[in-house]
């Protein structure tokens, strides 16, 4: 099956490290602005995989440099690890060029003063009642066109979102009737070392943490100010850390999809030296993604940020601890209250050795390739547009502990109030 990946970032070097593990894939094209970067990881890969590599340059933002290399390698499906901004621009050559479409992460707007975008972000917000930049309703919009080409869209197959909603299908399917209450964790016990650096591309991680928080609760949104809401919670194999309540996108997907659910939140584990340096960055303007004057040109200054900023594909080598993310669910079954936990530990350095990326793209890098397994084996089939809740979660499940990423249940854990 031909597999076309786009992108050559950390999360991208773990899913094609283990897409060549899977014998389902025999052509993978690695295409990114910067063909040396793929052609490194092809020729790091070509004696470990019987899957035939090949590499090319593409342009994410343009829907004829990409439908040029489609039309000529004909992919099955295409794997999106590029960055939020371009996922509709892929989707449309995916859609023009037969394809099917996976991604990791939801649409987010590049230019947020761009007028025609600004119209419709308002007036969602207005209508939903929360002002995260990011949500679905741009790529669920595409659900007739997939529909209509017989191809299936998959969304958000990293771990959050992703693995974290494959666990709420899961416990909905095995351990529950209803599921009234779902608290998301995400614990990055890692050390890099550095003053201050981020786990995945600045751009989105900046803007996604300096932004209002927001959960879902009794059939709406409800919005809290950046970092208002923080709690304790004594996470295994990392200790006891503070985690601040976020907005974050698989709460939208899972209060459509799983029923009668009544609450969900989304916590994050952040130390205060980080909080620090971000509020600094943010008082100071740093984080603004409106362009400014600068002798005589216009930077954006947060992709300014972004390149004084270490890599975080660089990160592998210098990161020790380990991850812990995992959902705590609450509901009904056979009539009775019930609480389980379920959740993966990751520790950074074993994912370095393996892959040479850190454990934060290794947790997303792996279930990108879970999920674009499920959708080019067959194992998950429709047209349209899916969230990964919206399937079978036990293959998914299955696929999580033979790939590297095994999984927990505690049917007796510690609550978040």
């Amino acid at each position: 099956m031909k597999l076309m990946v786009i992108g050559c970032g950390g999360v991208a070097t773990v899913a094609i490290h283990k897409c060549c593990e899977n014998p389902i894939f025999t052509e993978i094209l690695i295409a990114s602005r910067t063909k040396s970067k793929c052609d490194a990881l092809a020729e790091k890969l070509r004696s470990r995989t019987k899957a035939v590599l090949t590499t090319a340059v593409v342009d994410a933002d343009s829907i004829d440099s990409l439908c040029r290399l489609m039309k000529e390698f004909k992919p099955h499906t295409v794997l999106n690890v590029a960055l939020p901004y371009q996922d509709l621009t892929i989707m449309d050559a995916c859609l023009e060029c037969g394809a099917n479409y996976v991604d990791t992460a939801n649409y987010e707007a590049e230019d947020t003063d761009d007028p025609e975008w600004r119209a419709v972000y308002e007036k969602r917000c207005e209508e939903k009642g929360f002002t995260a930049y990011f949500d679905y309703s741009w790529q669920w919009a595409y659900n007739d066109k997939f529909k209509a080409a017989g191809l299936t869209a998959l969304l958000g197959t990293g771990f959050d979102p992703g693995v974290t909603s494959v666990y709420a299908a899961y416990a909905q399917k095995h351990y529950f009737d209803e599921i009234h209450y779902i608290d998301i964790l995400d614990c990055n016990g890692g050390d890099h070392g550095y003053p201050f650096a981020t786990n995945f591309n600045p751009e989105i991680n900046l803007r996604e943490v300096s932004a209002n928080g927001s959960y879902w609760e009794d059939g709406h949104w409800v919005e809290t100010k950046p970092m208002e809401i923080k709690r304790e919670y004594n996470f295994d194999g990392v200790g006891m850390k503070d985690m601040y309540l976020l907005h974050h996108e698989e709460i939208e997907s899972l209060a459509k999809n799983i029923p009668n659910v009544k609450r969900i939140r989304f916590f994050m584990t952040f130390g205060q030296s980080y909080l620090d340096h971000m509020r600094c960055l943010q008082n100071v303007g740093m984080l603004g993604t409106t362009p400014v004057k600068f002798e005589g040109r216009e930077i954006v200054p947060i992709k300014f940020l972004k390149a004084l900023l270490p890599d975080p594909a660089s990160l592998g080598p210098r990161t020790v601890g380990k991850t812990n993310i995992g959902c705590i669910f609450r509901g009904i079954k056979d009539g009775k209250e019930r609480s389980i936990y379920i959740y993966n530990v990751c520790d950074h350095q074993e994912c370095y050795k393996e892959t040479g990326a850190q454990a934060v793209s290794y947790t997303t890098g792996v279930p990108a390739m879970i999920g674009t397994a499920m959708v080019a084996g067959g194992t998950w089939k429709g047209a349209g547009v899916f969230n990964v809740e919206e399937f079978d979660p036990d293959p998914y499940m299955d696929a999580l502990n033979k790939y590297g990423l095994p999984w927990q249940v505690d049917e007796n854990p510690v609550l978040v109030d």
